[in-house]
Formats: C-alpha cells, structure tokens, sequence
C-alpha cells in the first residue's frame, strides 16, 4: 500500500537526492532500503580475507559460521568477537557524498568435543543490515511552484543466535548443521514537507512509519569432503543448503502527522497495528573447492546463489528484486608456521577477489559488487590472534541514473584460544 511510495522514490531519487550523515550501524548502504536489507555473505574475519571463502576449508584455529559440517576441523577451543567499520563514497552524476557505519560484527565461539571427530559451536551474527539517509527533491506535478521534500531513513536487520555442530559420519566426509534463533527489527521512515517558491512550509507535515520485528528459526546443513592428491596436499569440497523460509514477527505501518506516525494513539491512517505475518526469504546454495598444502597455504574457489524473485515482504508490497549470485577466490599463506622468534613469519596473510550479483535491481539495471580483500592474523602469543579483514570494493553504476558506491571495509577482532578444555590430563 503506502509503504510502495518508498519504493517508487527509491527509483527516481538517483537522480535528485542528497545523502545525509549515516549513523553508526553495521551497513551503510543506499540499496539496502530494498528487501530486508544487506546480506552477509562473507562470514567472520578469516574468511572476509579471503573473498569470503569458507564453504570447503576450514581450520582448526578459527569458528566456522559458513558451513557447520566444518566444525570437525576445530582441534582447540576458541572465543573470537570483531567489530566492523564500512566508508562509502556515493554518488551520482551530478551529487557526492561520504557515508559511513560500523558496530559489533558478531561473537563466535567453538567446541572441538573430540577433534577431528565431532565439534560444535554457538554465537551471534548478523544476517542483514539496514542503514541509509536519504533526501529526495522534486517538484510536484500540476503545482510547479510547490517542491516536496522526501526524508527517507532506516536501521535495524535480522541477527542470529545459533548453535551448530559437525560430525564425521565417514572416512574424510563430515555432515554439520546450524539452528538460529532469529531476532531483529527494521525502521523506516518516509518523512514529507511541501514548501512554495519562498521556501514557506505549504499544509502539515506528514510521515509514514514502518517497524517490521521478526521472531523465528532458522536452520543451515553443510558437507565437507577432502581427498589426499599428494604429500602434504588435499583437495577439499564443501556445500551448504540454509532454510530460512516463512520467517515469522509483526508490522506496525501508519501515516500521520510529522513526528507522531510511529504512535498508535495519536491521530492518522494506521495501516498494521502490530499485526502477526511472515516475510519469505528464500533458500540459499553454495558450493566450493579449495586446495591445502598443509600449514603452508590454501586456494580455493566458491559460490552461493539465493533467488530472490521468491522473496515475499511482510506486507505485500511490489519489491524489485533479483536472484543474487556471489563468486569469491581466495588465498591464505603462512611462510613458517613453526618460526618461534619471528611473528611475522607466523602470521596468516589473506587475499581474495569477491564478485557479487546482488538482488537489488533498479531502472532495469541489476546492482553489482565486485571487491578485493587483503586480512591478516596475527600471533600474539602461543596461541592467541588479532584478526584483521579489509575490502575495496564498488557497488552499481553512473549508468541509467543509478547510484555508484566506493567504498572501503575494516573488521578488526580478535581469537581467543585454548588447548586444554577437552583433553584428558594424566593424573600422578
């Protein structure tokens, strides 16, 4: 219903809007006014290094969040947290602006219960963000003396709590799946002023408020398999299959006055009052194959695909969205992971190439991504690391009155790790 007015303006504002100030979240990005927001694709630090690589190789040092069956790999227990920092440089052809956002990027933890055989983890994560500012002027038709204003602003997302789990079920194969519990909200805002020639407000001020909060489980099932192919080296292939499905919660939507919309008591058109329904997110696919030299180096190649021609917005309105793909090539190296007094030496070095096909499509145009990574780990004793992840990447186009993105990601964390909660001590 109302709620389509943003989508519509969404399709012109390329070519009248000024940015704003973003405030600090963990996405700042105009196309995630589209849909439920920005998908993470590229999980916890390690794996952002290396294009995102994470569906056919894991280690034992670092939690898996993109394919549980990797658990298995996990030989000692690790704390890990991250926080993340994302600049943009948007513009269109005739404005340019500096966004920018950041915040906790996620907390994992995982479990070795018997190393090599069966492992586990839990944490929290995000699996989309929403953040943007946008201002958009145009003239009103049949009035070309009157200009409207249209303050468009949202924040929130979907988080995850999750426990996963892998086994080995046979020789070199291992079976992992992942239960999250679902959480999060959405706020947006459509904020309207009319203003004459004078720049005098013309009539009230109106507002449309919208506040989407889901509630709901979700589950992801992974495979992992490697074969020896020479001394020292395997060849590893993995796969992932993640249900999110009719993803339940409530929507409140209403149109009213100017800082009132968001009240269900005060006066105006209220359009859901906390009504019960489900947004459908579709199912998503990834597959990969890497090769290890072990505790040398690592190159693999993956990709994911998630069709969202199915997605299904909570209160109906048109979206204009695509079947996203993501393609990432990864490497790691450790020049000598047994150089006692040389950190450098034992610092995990990454590097990766990260293509993205995402769901958002605008003025017949479909948005791409395409970005390099570089991500290091750094020993800061025995056991311990300071991870780091950067990317350099553009989103979208000048053509057809889009909007280009250049941006710039930071996520720094760091791995906190022990040897000695799962194995038996000899007693006198």
């Amino acid at each position: 219903m109302l709620s389509k007015i943003r989508l519509n303006l969404l399709g012109v504002l390329c070519t009248l809007f000024l940015f704003t100030e973003a405030q600090a979240q963990s996405s700042a990005s105009t196309y995630s006014a589209l849909g439920i927001g920005e998908f993470n694709y590229s999980g916890l630090t390690h794996n952002q290094g290396m294009g995102g690589l994470g569906i056919s190789f894991g280690t034992g040092w670092n939690p898996n969040v993109v394919n549980p069956a990797l658990a298995t790999r996990n030989t000692i227990f690790n704390f890990q947290a991250a926080l993340n920092y994302k600049r943009i440089n948007a513009q269109t052809e005739v404005e340019t602006s500096e966004v920018d956002g950041g915040g906790l990027s996620y907390i994992a933890m995982s479990f070795p219960f018997k190393s090599g055989k069966f492992g586990g983890g839990l944490g929290l994560n995000q699996i989309t963000s929403v953040n943007y500012r946008l201002v958009l002027q145009s003239e009103v038709r049949g009035a070309e003396e009157i200009a409207a204003t249209n303050f468009i602003q949202g924040d929130g997302g979907i988080s995850e709590a999750y426990v996963n789990f892998g086994v080995l079920v046979a020789k070199n194969l291992s079976l992992g799946m992942t239960g999250s519990y679902l959480f999060g909200s959405t706020i947006r805002r459509n904020q309207l002023t009319l203003t004459n020639e004078n720049g005098n407000v013309v009539g009230g001020r109106s507002e449309y408020y919208e506040r989407l909060t889901v509630s709901d489980v979700g589950f992801k099932f992974g495979a992992h398999y490697f074969f020896p192919i020479s001394e020292n080296g395997n060849l590893h292939l993995g796969a992932i299959y993640q249900s999110l499905g009719d993803v339940n919660g409530t929507a409140f939507a209403k149109l009213g006055a100017f800082g009132q919309a968001d009240d269900p008591d005060t006066d105006g058109d209220l359009i859901a009052n906390d009504d019960p329904g489900s947004v459908y997110i579709p199912n998503r696919f990834g597959f990969g194959v890497s090769y290890e030299k072990a505790n040398k180096y690592v190159i693999g190649l993956e990709g994911q695909y998630q069709d969202f021609n199915q997605y299904r917005s909570f209160l109906g309105e048109e979206t204009l969205l695509k079947e996203a793909i993501k393609i990432g090539l990864g490497f790691q190296i450790v020049p000598d992971y047994l150089s006692i007094d040389n950190a450098l030496k034992r610092t995990t070095y990454r590097f990766g190439i990260e293509y993205q096909q995402t769901p958002y499509s605008l003025n017949q145009t479909n948005i791409n991504d395409l970005g390099i990574n570089f991500g290091a780990s750094f020993p800061v004793n025995q056991l311990s690391l300071v991870n780091f992840a950067m990317k350099v990447g553009r989103r979208g186009s000048l053509e057809n009155g889009l909007i280009r993105e250049d941006y710039i990601n930071f996520t720094l964390g760091f791995s906190l790790n022990d040897n000695s909660w799962f194995y038996k001590r000899p007693f006198d």
